[in-house]
């Protein structure tokens, strides 16, 4: 049985929502995480379950395990792993998760939900992609979160991989 590919989920601007204005406020529930005021998506938990089915799932945020200590309980989602990121990648202008990312995904195939993309994120998941290990990005908006319209891109993705 193949593995499942993996799913690196971001939390702010994905899970915790963000630049929203007070007058437009998506759906969800105001929650106070060591201290600070969050908007969790009311439906971002969904989609994520669903998409248990055909991921691994992975905390991918400056959370880190915070995010696995607060979520799960306010959320309704499982205990998850989480990557610990070196704030300093030294690497010119590499995204500061990339090395963490690259040490834990090996080549599986792996997917990465993120407000927060960048030029050198595409420059990897190309030169990734190109060494045989299928990667895809997905961006929020932050003001949204993760919708079923960035969950039925990752389905496809993975049922790409299948065939």
């Amino acid at each position: 049985m193949r593995c499942k590919p993996l799913l690196l989920v971001d939390v702010d601007g994905v899970i915790s929502l963000f630049g929203f204005t007070m007058d437009s406020c998506p759906t969800g529930s105001w929650h106070q995480i060591d201290g600070v005021a969050h908007l969790l998506s009311g439906e971002a938990a969904e989609h994520l379950l669903d998409l248990m089915s055909v991921y691994e799932l992975v905390w991918c945020t400056g959370w880190e395990e915070r995010a696995d200590e607060h979520l799960p309980t306010l959320l309704g989602l499982p205990r998850l792993p989480w990557l610990s990121f070196d704030r300093n990648p030294g690497k010119g202008n590499a995204h500061w998760k990339l090395a963490a990312i690259d040490a834990h995904c090996g080549d599986r195939p792996a997917a990465w939900l993120d407000d927060a993309l960048d030029a050198g994120c595409e420059e990897w998941a190309r030169e990734r992609s190109a060494r045989g290990a299928p990667t895809l990005l997905v961006r929020t908006r932050p003001e949204v979160g993760l919708t079923r319209t960035e969950r039925d891109t990752l389905h496809a993705w993975a049922a790409q991989l299948q065939t």
